[in-house]
């Protein structure tokens, strides 16, 4: 009994601590079971989402970055591929030791891979040791696809490559401003290491958005080694690829500013220098470069303000061109008035003409070619007034935005209020305006007196759908100034670049290849720390506004150069016209009225015949010029080798005396110029273009003291009177 006792006794506390213990344990157990299985949500974690995480991968479809192309399709800008040297560290990477998956030897390694990237092999090493207790190191960014390759070919243990995309400019320093550029960037997104492409200057900054195109995405199910489970569900959204954008931008132009600008710049060491051609019928820049500049591919960058939208600065005598303007459109301006040149007062402060002594009592007219400071001061106190200029240079589009398609554009400002303010602003001092605005408001000139917008943007076209989303079109605005007032103003601006006289301010542009017309600027630069203009001989801003070819003007050209260390007005003409002249032979322009494009070379007529010279002449449909009644040409013009098209003018100077005034209906001014200086004949030259009336009539024996009087007009005037005289013709 007492052993039975016993037994029942030892059972007992195990018992007990089952039931106390152990079961609760058991119920706790498969309560947390039921939970789990049953509940959408485990503490606040979404277990579906928690499973289907485990096996899902996921990851970006990167978006190509657009290109950027000239007007012909020539490349810009555009993306290539970029790799980053990875060198693998830890030697846990390694399982078999004759196949070495890290970096064994240090030094051998950064001395094969200095050599092919021409690297400093030190400074390889100390980053390699640096950082040899770290699973992995970016040794070296930014390598080539060729330098890629001369490494894979050295078959070092441990190195990889991290291929990455970045922004390449083929052309260099190239239109720097106008194209921008953009930079790679990384950022973290979540745990991932996300790299981007971002616009910061220029047509990659204006058109960021657009040129970056939408990233993509792509989710599916894994297995545990990393390879895709059949027939499990995908979510793939395919990236869409950034616009092409073409800009107006003429390759071959661009080279002769971009030429033009660096030997000027080099020349006269400037603070600042700019250069720009539009196309004059349709407001599309064809070219335009500047000083300094920058290589986007390695961001030498000195300025991020575009010169031609962005720098602000005192315009100085173009402006006057707009000051003229606006009196002749109003109906008081008198050209053969004349004034008193050198000086002039206003309210106590004088105002002075370049020369500080002027030409003494002069016309208006002879006062635009002049660039007479005093003459503006005049035509603000007897032709138009305060009101009249503010409410003309608003129309003229000063002051106000272009629209251009480029980023940071400056507004400028023409205020002014003051008789000595107003006076100043006539001839473009005590305001500030903008290259492209220049530009703007010289189309008004071009195009019967309506201003075109200017573009920098050709077309934009989607690559996903090969469709055109945008093109720009020719902006015309309404009539601003009469067709009379434009041809007045293209006399004026003719008689500057080629007139005679001592005064006359822009020979220096005059250009054998061509007839061109314009306006020089030379303006005061304002010092903001003293308060004061500057005194120095060289503390100017010098600039032309320029049209080609006059007849028929088919191009404007703006230049400015700031602080040069030669302080002359002329600087510029180098510039001008080499760009001009390279123009003219690209695009093969004849600035006669020519109705033939076959090339003619003239030879030496010299002491030949004149009847036989004469016949030969004509055959090649030239217009032949014969000055005196002798038999043997004595000297000729053009000269041999001259090349010449069909319809142009060749003068014949015999050895004969008595003279005889030749039909010069449709001559250009300058072929009117030339016979009368060897007629020695006096000319008054009226109006435009080519010539429709001439005082003295055909076949008139000349004689001493005899003065021509000749009319042109504007080549469209006389295309619609020869068709009008054509149709009279078949009544």
């Amino acid at each position: 009994m007492k052993d039975k006792k016993n037994k029942k006794s030892v059972w007992k506390f195990p018992r007990k601590i089952f039931l106390v213990f152990f079961l609760p344990i058991m119920v706790l157990l498969f309560g947390q079971l039921c939970y789990l299985s049953l509940s959408k949500k485990v503490y606040g974690i979404d277990m579906d989402e928690f499973a289907a995480s485990r096996n899902t991968t996921s990851g970006i479809l990167k978006a190509n970055r657009g290109n950027i192309y000239d007007y012909n399709g020539g490349i810009l800008a555009q993306n290539v591929s970029s790799y980053t040297v990875i060198a693998y560290l830890d030697e846990s990477r390694t399982t078999d030791p004759d196949n070495p998956m890290h970096v064994v030897d240090l030094k051998k390694t950064a001395k094969a891979i200095a050599e092919v990237l021409d690297k400093d092999e030190n400074e390889l090493y100390s980053k390699l040791e640096e950082y040899k207790d770290y699973y992995q190191v970016e040794l070296v960014h930014n390598i080539s696809e060729i330098q890629k390759e001369a490494i894979e070919n050295l078959n070092l243990d441990g190195i990889d490559f991290v291929e990455r995309q970045k922004r390449y400019y083929p052309n260099g320093n190239f239109a720097s401003y106008v194209i921008g550029y953009a930079k790679s960037y990384e950022r973290q997104d979540n745990d991932k290491t996300v790299y981007e492409i971002e616009g910061e200057l220029g047509i990659e900054a204006k058109y960021d958005d657009l040129l970056k195109g939408k990233d993509g995405y792509l989710s599916y199910q894994r297995d545990r080694n990393g390879y895709k489970i059949p027939d499990t569900k995908e979510i793939r959204i395919e990236p869409t690829d950034g616009v092409d954008i073409y800009l107006t931008l003429d390759s071959n132009i661009q080279r002769f500013i971009e030429t033009a600008v660096k030997t000027t710049s080099s020349q006269y060491e400037p603070e600042w220098m700019m250069l720009t051609v539009m196309n004059a019928k349709t407001g599309d820049i064809l070219g335009t470069s500047s000083y300094p500049s920058f290589d986007p591919n390695i961001l030498d960058i000195e300025s991020y303000e575009s010169p031609l939208v962005s720098y602000v600065y005192e315009p100085g005598s173009t402006m006057k061109t707009y000051t003229y303007m606006c009196a002749i459109e109003k109906g008081t301006y008198d050209g053969s008035a004349t004034y008193e040149s050198g000086r002039i007062d206003i309210e106590g402060t004088p105002i002075y003409d370049w020369n500080n002594v002027g030409w003494g009592t002069v016309t208006f007219d002879k006062g635009y070619e002049y660039s007479s400071n005093v003459a503006i001061a005049n035509i603000l106190d007897r032709f138009i007034n305060r009101d009249d200029l503010k409410n003309c240079l608003d129309s003229y589009g000063f002051g106000s935005l272009t629209n251009i398609e480029l980023s940071m554009e400056m507004l400028g400002d023409i205020s002014f209020k003051y008789p000595i303010e107003v006076a100043a602003a006539g001839f473009g001092q005590g305001i500030t305006t903008t290259a492209i605005q220049h530009l703007r408001a010289l189309t008004m000139i071009t195009n019967d007196g309506r201003m075109l917008s200017p573009h920098i943007v050709d077309k934009i076209i989607d690559p996903n759908t090969n469709k055109i989303i945008y093109e720009s079109k020719r902006e015309q605005s309404e009539q601003i100034v009469s067709v009379s007032t434009v041809n007045k103003i293209k006399e004026l601006m003719y008689n500057t670049v080629n007139g005679n006289d001592d005064g006359t301010t822009g020979t220096a542009y005059k250009t054998d290849s061509i007839t061109v017309m314009g306006k020089t600027g030379t303006a005061q630069i304002y010092d903001n720390e003293t308060g004061a203009y500057l005194k120095d001989s060289n503390g100017y801003i010098y600039s032309f506004s320029g049209i080609f070819p006059a007849e028929d003007p088919e191009y404007i050209i703006y230049a400015a150069i700031k602080k040069p260390n030669i302080g002359r007005s002329s600087i510029l003409a180098d510039a001008v016209k080499n760009v001009i002249d390279s123009i003219v032979k690209y695009k093969n322009i004849r600035h006669e009225n020519n109705t033939d494009s076959k090339k003619i070379i003239l030879e030496n007529y010299q002491n030949q015949e004149v009847k036989d010279v004469e016949s030969i002449l004509k055959t090649k449909g030239l217009n032949v010029v014969v000055i005196g009644d002798g038999k043997i040409v004595t000297s000729q013009y053009p000269q041999k080798d001259e090349t010449l098209l069909a319809g142009d003018e060749v003068f014949l100077i015999t050895n004969g005396n008595m003279n005889v005034m030749p039909d010069i209906t449709g001559w250009s001014k300058k072929s009117v110029v030339f016979l009368c200086n060897h007629l020695d004949v006096a000319c008054k030259l009226n109006g435009y273009g080519y010539v429709t009336k001439q005082s003295i009539k055909k076949d008139t024996k000349l004689e001493n003291n005899m003065t021509l009087e000749v009319t042109f007009e504007d080549k469209k005037v006389l295309l619609n009177k020869e068709e009008n005289e054509n149709v009279k013709e078949k009544e």
